[in-house]
């Protein structure tokens, strides 16, 4: 009998960690993220997410700097540390399927320093 609300409890919090859904930044915390992004400080960034427990993975999609991901916004204004700590945080299969890098060389910034990080985190696979 106490086998059950075990086994139950077990799959509860199993599901719980397996299905996180994802988070979404409100108005104000994505605007400091895109200032810290455009500023290149990458440790207020870090703070940022840390003061609030996110995990940039989980909220990555929810983020967008005048239209573009953060990524794309931090190759636009030339932010390669933090775009570099962006791409770090983000799974392998993600930045691969992003399609940062044609983008990029489509729209005259094949000379970023940021793309080789990109590159190098897409082809490592997760």
């Amino acid at each position: 009998m106490k086998l059950l609300p075990a086994v139950f409890c077990g799959v509860v919090v199993a599901g719980a960690v397996l299905v996180s859904p994802v988070v979404h930044a409100d108005d104000q915390l994505a605007a400091s993220m895109c200032d810290y992004v455009k500023a290149d400080d990458k440790n207020r960034l870090r703070k940022v997410l840390s003061d609030y427990r996110l995990r940039l993975r989980n909220i990555y999609e929810g983020v967008t700097c005048s239209g573009d991901s953060l990524v794309r916004f931090a190759i636009k204004n030339n932010a390669a540390d933090v775009g570099e700590f962006i791409v770090k945080q983000l799974p392998a299969a993600q930045v691969a399927a992003s399609g940062d890098v044609a983008w990029a060389e489509s729209n005259g910034f094949a000379s970023s320093p940021l793309l080789a990080v990109i590159k190098e985190r897409a082809g490592g696979g997760e």
